[in-house]
């Protein structure tokens, strides 16, 4: 879990260390005891070995017929930068996680499990520990292994206190049960389920309007009917395992992670051609903070929605006959789930007066 390359000409050339270069393999080895626990802690059935090797290893579960792997990558962004000026570093693995696996559970796959890539240019053990507790926990929330991950230690590569973060899921679908949007049919039913704000998507403009904007907003701040505007900005990202496995129960016909891009860019990558997909949005009360952000930026509606997730952070579409008994066992599994839309002949994404 730690960068611990070294060039032995460099180290001769005028006596220098490792570290008197600014790459501390001390404080590298000892973060990689404090994560062995986490990651034992989110260990599956599947998982071989442990973690402190080259590679990590994990088999395919042998409940899936014809097997397919499934794979998915992101990052954080510019959420980070709130991370840092709070110096809250608990959830945004949280984050992480959930960017990847809820891209992967869009197509029926069951998180398998999860590696993560932390680069800094000094290597803050509290820090980074803090950082992969969150990581292991979203793996908790998703059901999926913390395999293992990287930590580099660039001198002068970041800013000081700063880092950044990267990773990637691995899940696994039975090939017969692929959820790939073409059974989607104009009268489906369009279910919402409710995001826990921003997620991880759009934060360059919303640190834009908010914390740089005239005036600036203390992150400490409480707005009403807000709340505490650092505490909301950095509400981790809701991971959507769990109501995933519940649609896949009900004959779903496509699923959607609402992420960059918003509703208005997402939504059709799930569609066949020729169809479109019209929302009422006033089937759904988004939280208060999209609302501070439109106003105080002099937003355009449009912008809006290509940029946040506006309150629902997955959707699930499904064929009208189905859609209640869905709605049902979603909203009991925890979930907020509304019905906001629906399939029709045509095109895109268009919103009802």
């Amino acid at each position: 879990m730690t960068d611990t390359n070294r060039s032995p000409s460099f180290r001769r050339m005028a006596g220098l260390t490792y570290r008197e270069a600014g790459v501390d393999i001390e404080a590298g080895e000892e973060l990689v005891e404090r994560i062995k626990p986490l990651a034992k802690a989110t260990a599956t059935p599947h998982v071989l070995g442990a973690i402190g090797g080259f590679a990590g290893l994990c088999t395919i579960p042998e409940d899936i017929d014809d097997p397919v792997l499934v794979s998915g990558t992101d990052g954080v962004g510019t959420k980070l930068k709130l991370a840092f000026q709070l110096g809250r570093h608990d959830s945004i693995g949280i984050d992480l996680v959930a960017m990847c696996v809820n891209d992967i559970i869009t197509v029926g796959a069951r998180p398998l499990f999860f590696l993560d890539y932390f680069a800094t240019s000094k290597l803050d053990v509290d820090q980074a520990e803090a950082v992969v507790r969150g990581i292991a926990e979203g793996c908790r929330q998703a059901g999926c292994a913390l395999l293992g991950g990287e930590t580099a230690e660039l001198p002068g590569f970041y800013a000081s206190g700063e880092y950044d973060l990267a990773g990637f899921a691995v899940g696994v679908v039975s090939r017969k049960n692929i959820i790939d949007g073409a059974s989607v049919k104009a009268g489906d039913i369009v279910i919402g389920l409710a995001s826990s704000g921003l997620h991880s998507n759009g934060y360059s403009l919303a640190r834009r309007v908010l914390v740089e904007g005239e005036p600036p907003l203390s992150l400490d701040e409480i707005v009403e009917p807000v709340g505490a505007l650092g505490r909301v900005l950095l509400e981790p990202t809701r991971i959507y395992v769990t109501a995933s496995t519940v649609a896949l129960e009900h004959d779903v016909h496509a699923m959607c992670h609402i992420t960059g891009g918003g509703l208005l860019e997402n939504l059709p990558r799930v569609l066949p051609e020729g169809l479109g997909i019209r929302l009422d949005p006033s089937s759904w009360k988004p939280n208060p903070i999209f609302d501070l952000i439109q106003k105080r930026g002099g937003i355009a509606d449009t912008e809006m929605r290509r940029t946040f997730n506006m309150g629902i952070g997955f959707t699930v579409i499904v064929d009208r006959k189905k859609a209640d008994r869905l709605l049902g066992a979603l909203n009991e599994s925890g979930e907020r789930a509304l019905s906001i839309g629906e399939v029709i002949d045509g095109g895109g994404v268009t919103f009802s007066a």
